[in-house]
């Protein structure tokens, strides 16, 4: 299915718009790009999720992963983005989506080292939306909410960077669970994957 066919499906609108595309981040974080919809159905084609589970996406823009999860699995979904034009543009198609559970869909307009991760919250999203140093932050702040709510915990890259990775595999007790690859989808890029890391418990 193309692109626009999946928003047109969701009653949304998650396209890169010619603001998107001049817009220039600064160091820390990235321009808004969106996860392409052919590698969210081949990530979770093999990835599934349940109603009970919270994903949380960092940079998440206009919303296109939170409302594609929703559509599959009926799961809580938390969007946090910095940008104020693209978290308006969130909220406009979380009123336009045509999704039976758009009450278990949040968004939250914060930088994402600055929200709170919640008890619930168990799956967390990165499309390197912003340095590593931001993502240090986040993930940080996640394992010590697990020191208060113990509970199962993945990560799910996509286009995973080196510094993202070394990180995960050094300075953490995460550990990588599973490789999706997206061979057949893209011209040869080893970096054209989704990496899921778990927290033993």
């Amino acid at each position: 299915m193309e692109e626009e066919e999946y928003d047109r499906l969701l009653n949304i609108s998650t396209g890169m718009s010619l603001r998107d595309r001049n817009h220039v981040g600064n160091f820390h974080y990235h321009p808004y790009e969106p996860t392409p919809y052919e590698a969210l159905e081949k990530l979770f084609s093999q990835y599934k999720m349940k109603r009970s589970d919270q994903i949380v996406d960092f940079g998440s823009g206009k919303g296109r992963l939170m409302f594609y999860v929703n559509h599959l699995f009926q799961s809580h979904v938390a969007g946090v983005e910095m940008d104020e034009e693209l978290h308006l543009e969130a909220l406009m198609n979380k009123e336009s989506y045509n999704g039976n559970d758009a009450d278990r869909i949040q968004f939250y307009h914060c930088f994402a080292e600055d929200y709170s991760i919640q008890p619930g919250d168990n799956r967390f999203y990165f499309f390197n939306p912003f340095s590593p140093q931001i993502f240090y932050k986040i993930v940080t702040n996640i394992m010590r909410s697990l020191e208060d709510h113990e509970r199962d915990v993945e990560l799910l890259l996509y286009y995973p960077s080196e510094e993202y990775m070394l990180f995960l595999d050094t300075q953490t007790a995460f550990q990588l669970k599973e490789i999706i690859e997206l061979s057949g989808l893209y011209e040869k890029d080893p970096s054209e994957k989704f990496l899921v890391y778990n927290m033993p418990y």
